[in-house]
């Protein structure tokens, strides 16, 4: 299941990358502002992560 999931993301990632921007926006608006360095934070950390999936997946590729 966990691999599905990563393929999809990793074939996806702009898309995905778009929605945590979508998310931490409506998260920034609810709160009214007033937590926007927290969740600017919190998105900065998803992208990493998406990005460092998507790099171990390439380097996966190229080992074989």
């Amino acid at each position: 299941m966990k691999d599905k999931f990563s393929d999809a993301l990793s074939k996806n990632s702009d898309k995905a990358g778009d929605g945590i921007d979508k998310a931490a926006d409506f998260a920034d608006d609810k709160t009214g502002g007033k937590h926007t360095d927290k969740i600017d934070s919190a998105a900065d950390q998803a992208r990493g992560h998406l990005d460092k999936q998507n790099d171990d997946k390439q380097n996966k590729g190229e080992q074989r």
